[in-house]
């Protein structure tokens, strides 16, 4: 049986999220230059250029992206062949977090309580694990430094069954155009649908975590992710929401199946400063 230890665990959940928070990903790179040539508004322009400006002043100088370094959520594929030696998992991915937050001089955004002791915990953890046991004898770990200007203006909804893909189609865009600029577009739209609402939560996330470009497998989920997102930039947000054609730069939608009584939605916005990467083990 293969072994990795507790130590390595920590130092690559540390790079990872160093990475995310100073790197942003080429998609995302791509597809805002993408956007900045079709955009028709001048100010439009002006501020798809200075975000991929910062963009790369930030992976220059090693420093954030935003100064929202988000709190740390990571999706884990742990191969049920593999053994942990040396410290418990959930432990060595904490101890990663809280040194890429203490050393690497980035933001402590989390807090003790969300409702009464509202004390920072002064580290950034604890962090949120999704864990899957997987075949095989590796460790996938797939993080996301996730800001709350975006996180605050996602939503869920328990949809029936009778008001479909119509109804879908709604509150997704309905979720966008009351979030406006808050979210600080050009924005991923994450869906997670089916399940639980728990689960159609999860979904959401890690639909904001795929690659721009990718499209979903199957051909009518594939068609409804290009009908949103040309019906979200007809919106005319904007970039910073100052007016303008990109609004958003991707729409992904995850599903699972459901209950014959409902359809769980839920419509997790990301911004622009999409900041994940992912470490095989």
């Amino acid at each position: 049986m293969r072994q990795i230890t507790a130590p390595e665990i920590t130092k690559a959940v540390k790079t990872l999220f160093l990475e995310a928070n100073y790197q942003i990903g080429a998609d995302v790179s791509a597809a805002l230059q993408t956007m900045c040539a079709q955009e028709d508004s001048a100010i439009g322009r002006e501020v798809l250029s200075q975000i991929m400006e910062n963009n790369q002043i930030a992976a220059q100088e090693s420093v954030p992206i935003c100064q929202d370094t988000g709190m740390a959520v990571l999706f884990l594929e742990l191969g049920q062949e593999l053994k942990i030696i040396g410290g418990d998992l959930e432990n060595a991915i904490q101890e990663g977090v809280r040194r890429a937050y203490t050393e690497g001089y980035l933001r402590k955004s989390v807090v003790k309580d969300p409702l009464f002791d509202r004390t920072n915990t002064g580290d950034n953890t604890p962090a949120v694990i999704h864990t899957r046991i997987v075949p095989g004898d590796g460790l996938k770990i797939v993080g996301t430094a996730k800001g709350f200007g975006s996180e605050n203006m996602s939503r869920c909804k328990a949809l029936t069954p009778s008001e479909g893909v119509e109804g879908f189609k709604k509150f997704v865009l309905e979720t966008v155009r009351a979030a406006g600029p808050n979210p600080c577009p050009p924005i991923i739209v994450g869906i997670g649908v089916g399940g639980t609402l728990d689960k159609a939560a999860q979904l959401a996330k890690w639909a904001t975590i795929r690659r721009i470009g990718t499209h979903h497998p199957k051909s009518q989920y594939a068609e409804l992710e290009k009908q949103l997102l040309a019906e979200i930039n007809k919106l005319g947000i904007g970039p910073a929401g100052l007016g303008g054609h990109c609004t958003s730069l991707a729409v992904h939608i995850e599903y699972y199946p459901g209950h014959i009584a409902g359809i769980p939605v839920v419509v997790n916005i990301c911004c622009h400063a999409a900041r994940h990467k992912e470490i095989l083990l």
